[in-house]
């Protein structure tokens, strides 16, 4: 299976990724940790992608995404963008609402 094909595979089968430096437990890079404290302050559960232990999505998914750095959150398919975003829906409390949503809806 290629790079994309893997993205598009790990993007479907879970409401909530994160592509990310690092893992949420040993982030690699200060945008990644402050993104996964914003997902975890909005009780998000998610599913982590190291983009360092794979250099062919980390290689393959600013293309795909049309995004250029890391990290990168999609929920439900759909990229809802980096570690700004991700904190601005935080604070907004908007990240809340969309992962109780996924929650409660499903994929």
């Amino acid at each position: 299976m290629d790079a994309v094909a893997r993205i598009k595979a790990i993007v479907a089968g879970h409401p909530i990724v994160i592509f990310m430096k690092g893992t949420p437990r040993f982030p690699m890079c200060g945008f990644s940790s402050r993104a996964v404290q914003a997902l975890e302050a909005a009780d998000a559960t998610y599913h982590a992608v190291n983009v360092l232990d794979d250099p062919e999505i980390r290689a393959s998914l600013p293309k795909f995404s049309n995004w250029p750095t890391f990290p990168q959150v999609f929920l439900q398919g759909e990229l809802i963008g980096g570690c700004d975003i991700v904190e601005d829906l935080h604070a907004a409390g908007e990240l809340k609402r969309m992962a109780a949503d996924v929650a409660v809806n499903g994929p």
